[in-house]
């Protein structure tokens, strides 16, 4: 009788292989009998939280977090719920698991480790046909799409169709660090070809195996996508993640004012070095217009910091011209000032008067820069003599390592707190441990997107605006630095403590989502509650 209930073995079958509805050895006794699922289960009958027990004792025995990596992601393809009880029961252990830095590694290995696609890829083959291929995706009801080239995968440069793990892993922060329901966020790679030819020749290697195509070819290419999406998942949200800079900058600035659209990558990177400046500046009880800011990088990253530095100066009340001149940046190639003939559009509108200079620190001491910030991806590019410059100019330095993975880090927490004998007000884009120097324990600071773009996520899935502002990520950049209290300031943190990160990401998605209804840009009717509305939202992992 019960196998007439439960149906065909395929169903049954395809019940225990289905991660969003497998409940492993949580079905109940009924269940397994109504399903057809006896005999196909060990007999006892197991809570979440024992299913957990048993996932976090497999993870203490693996021998390095790729290995738990690996292992997290073959649990997300079986049992989603598990897998979200299990990040989201201790998001400081799990964060730089299931993403930075581990995913660099998981990336670079992607082919080789590869078990399932967890996500849709598109290829450049593919073009004339992309709605046909969204369309293969089983669920309809998407509200978020996270999309990348692989063309420029954290500090790694171009891996091609290896980026995928990039998506992936950004959108199960949406869920595990701001509880954005999982069913309904997309991964998809735009498999465009890469530059590397290591990669190319790789018998693993699973994407393209071709060069990138011209620039007017990408766009073509990329527009047929976006507009694919606003057809086969209306109103949803298209997060650019990890373009080559100059593909960055260009489609952000083409699509923001188009569709519903950001790039992490440049607003909320911009957003969350905001978040940590205001801290500092709190700290030392100075104000955002009375900072002078140096940049070691020049690409989308840095624009993208640089001009959102540019709009909350304007938001306090300088014009664009003095916001413009207290920001200076520096790349590969010297000083941008206006004599350069390789700037682009974007960097010629940091192109400050004077002389070219390709020393740095000659820089620091004539510009005279109150914070540094560091998106260069060359890693100890900020040496001793860097620090001790900082150090002769002010009496607590900002100097912002925003580069990764960890090796890509301008400088190491340990080198500026020794260097600067502890008067640094420190971040980095990963988590340094703590330092010790002469007997006083210092905090460096994640300047991780996570703290900004789950947050982000979450208010546009509620409010579900038709476009995505700077103003925005400064509102969440606020609001952010509004949760370090004073005892954590006291130590140096300009972050909030990430192992409470949900009801981190909570605040900030209500202070959005208050900023995004009272400039009546919501296309929802105003809850009387806001923070209450957005709780009952909260994606739970339960059975």
């Amino acid at each position: 009788m019960a196998r007439g209930r439960a149906g065909t073995a395929g169903k049954r079958s395809e019940l225990l292989n289905d991660p969003r509805r497998n409940k492993g050895t949580a079905f109940s006794l009924e269940e397994r009998r109504e399903h057809g699922l006896e005999g196909l289960l060990p007999p006892a009958v197991e809570t979440l939280d024992r299913q957990l027990e048993r996932v976090l004792g497999h993870l203490a025995a693996k021998p390095s977090d790729l290995e738990r990596y690996i292992y997290l992601i073959e649990l997300s393809d079986r049992n989603e719920t598990l897998f979200y009880k299990t990040v989201m029961s201790d998001p400081a252990r799990f964060m730089p698991i299931v993403y930075d830095p581990t995913i660099a590694e998981a990336c670079l290995a992607f082919g080789h480790i590869y078990r399932g696609a967890n996500g849709l890829y598109v290829g450049l083959d593919q073009k004339g046909r992309i709605a046909e291929v969204l369309r293969n995706w089983p669920v309809k009801d998407v509200a978020f799409v996270c999309v990348s080239t692989g063309g420029r995968i954290l500090g790694l440069g171009d891996i091609g169709a290896n980026g995928m793990g990039i998506p992936i892993g950004k959108l199960q922060l949406y869920t595990a660090c701001a509880a954005v329901p999982p069913q309904s966020l997309l991964p998809i790679l735009l498999d465009i070809g890469t530059e590397n030819a290591a990669l190319r020749a790789d018998p693993l290697y699973l994407g393209l195996r071709r060069r990138p195509p011209e620039t007017d070819e990408l766009d073509a290419f990329v527009e047929e996508f976006v507009q694919a999406v606003q057809d086969v998942f209306p109103g949803a949200c298209i997060h650019f993640e990890d373009w080559k800079g100059d593909d960055a900058l260009r489609l952000l600035a083409r699509y923001r004012e188009k569709v519903l659209c950001y790039n992490d990558d440049i607003q909320g990177t911009a957003s969350v070095t905001l978040a940590g400046l205001t801290t500092a500046l709190q700290i030392k009880g100075e104000v955002l217009g009375d900072q002078r800011f140096l940049f070691l990088g020049a690409g989308s990253a840095g624009i993208g910091i640089a001009e959102m530095i540019v709009s909350a100066l304007c938001r306090e009340g300088l014009d664009e011209a003095e916001a413009r001149a207290r920001i200076t940046l520096f790349d590969v190639n010297g000083l941008i000032e206006p004599s350069r003939t390789d700037l682009t559009p974007q960097q010629k509108a940091f192109a400050q008067k004077a002389e070219p200079e390709t020393d740095f620190v000659a820089t620091i001491e004539r510009v005279k820069p109150t914070a540094l910030i560091g998106v260069s991806t060359s890693g100890g590019a900020f040496d001793r003599k860097v620090v001790e410059a900082m150090c002769q100019l002010n009496e607590r330095p900002i100097i912002f390592a925003l580069s990764n993975p960890t090796e890509k880090a301008e400088v190491s927490a340990q080198d500026a707190y020794a260097w600067s004998k502890g008067t640094v007000l420190y971040a980095a884009g990963v988590q340094f441990p703590d330092v010790a120097v002469d007997g006083r324990t210092y905090h460096p600071g994640q300047a991780n997107n996570f703290y900004i773009f789950p947050a982000i996520g979450l208010a546009v899935y509620a409010t579900r605006p038709q476009r995505i502002t700077d103003a925005m990520f400064i509102e969440a950049a606020r609001a952010c630095a509004d949760q370090v209290g004073p005892d954590l300031r006291a130590k140096g943190m300009l972050f909030p403590a990430q192992r409470d990160i949900l009801q981190t990401e909570v605040t900030t998605a209500a202070r959005v989502a208050e900023f995004i209804f009272d400039r009546g840009e919501a296309g929802v009717p105003r809850p009387d509650d806001i923070r209450a509305w957005l709780e009952g939202l909260l994606y739970k992992p339960g059975y």
